[in-house]
């Protein structure tokens, strides 16, 4: 595809965890199609490791809620890397230690930043580590912001929030646990109050409006919704409705929250969920991320206007793009191959 930049109205964000770790920017055009792949240095480094998934998280880069910076972790090199978002491109701003080892999920609220690190016990235990964004995009922490999991050696999988709300909730491998925090009005964080995960292996999760929680378990291959409570306890609304796929790990949902999309990784696939008033959850249809449902997909996420959906595709480094019907169905649009990325190893996305 020729680098066309008349028709631009956004960017795709990805990041290649290679040892020298990199962002892949890609220009947008108005139907949603990708080009123009460009690399920027983080500055940092990634693990290296050619695998699907190797942070074992879902959140590893994301975008300030005014959409004027984006930030990655760096989990080889325990930091996290700002950069502010230029037309067609992006300029590094800053890059600050983590507060642990192994940062792998990212989650904004407000002005601040939130990051898990995995950890690496007994040496250094999980936990959640707050940082203030200021104007320029430079990150400093924020003092009494570091809170432990549930456990050291929780294995984080995925920290979600939204910018208007007061609370932080942390997907833990290990224990099944979900973690939720309450955020005071200076960064600060409280907790966590503990709920076990109504199925074996929580992974991504999305947070939406009126405190529902959605998060994808690995385990059963399902999604389940809660009703986040005021106190951080978490209330079953559909617990573990499976999708009769393999390795489902990741989900997003559309702006308007009618629809959940999970990535089955294990069976190539894209599930779209309904969310029904109140929270339940319907299972509507799986699809292929890939024609020959190879691509193992893995991030995914949606832009603002609800058009087009986009997934990462972890075991050829490609990213398929699809137009989303009125009634969310997805039509694929571009498998995007020469995207710069590694074929097996990338991880992340970010859409703008």
């Amino acid at each position: 595809m020729s680098c066309n930049k008349n028709n631009y109205i956004g960017m795709v964000f990805s990041m290649t965890n290679e040892i020298n770790n990199c962002i892949v920017a890609f220009i947008r055009d108005n139907m949603g199609t990708l080009s123009c792949p460009k690399t920027f240095r983080t500055g940092g480094n990634g693990t290296g490791l050619q695998q699907v998934d190797p942070l074992g998280s879902q959140g590893s880069i994301t975008l300030s809620s005014d959409d004027k910076f984006l930030f990655v972790v760096n989990a080889g090199s325990n930091n996290i890397s700002s950069f502010r978002i230029c037309q067609w491109g992006l300029s590094l701003i800053d890059i600050v230690p983590s507060g642990g080892i192994f940062p792998n999920s990212l989650a904004i609220n407000n002005h601040n930043l939130y990051v898990t690190n995995a950890g690496n016990p007994p040496k250094s235990a999980a936990n959640v580590t707050g940082f203030h964004i200021d104007s320029d995009g430079h990150l400093s922490i924020i003092n009494g912001s570091q809170r432990p999991l549930s456990s050291s050696d929780a294995q984080s999988r995925c920290i979600v929030s939204r910018p208007s709300n007061n609370k932080v909730v942390v997907s833990e491998a290990v224990t099944n646990n979900l973690s939720v925090y309450n955020v005071n009005c200076n960064g600060m964080l409280n907790g966590p109050a503990v709920t076990p995960s109504n199925g074996v292996g929580p992974f991504g999760s999305a947070y939406l409006n009126n405190n529902l929680l959605v998060v994808a378990e690995v385990g059963p291959n399902a999604l389940s919704s809660y009703r986040v409570m005021n106190n951080g306890a978490l209330d079953v609304i559909s617990g573990s409705v499976l999708d009769n796929q393999t390795a489902t790990c990741w989900v997003c949902v559309d702006p308007n929250e009618h629809y959940a999309y999970t990535s089955n990784t294990g069976s190539g696939t894209i599930t779209r969920y309904r969310i029904n008033n109140g929270g339940t959850l319907t299972v509507v249809e799986s699809i292929p991320s890939t024609p020959n449902t190879t691509g193992g997909p893995i991030d995914s996420g949606i832009d603002m206007y609800d058009k087009n959906f986009y997934v990462l595709n972890g075991r050829e480094g490609s990213i398929s793009v699809f137009k989303i019907d009125n009634n969310g169905h997805l039509v694929l649009l571009q498998i995007y191959q020469d995207t710069k990325l590694p074929q097996i190893g990338a991880q992340g996305i970010a859409i703008l």
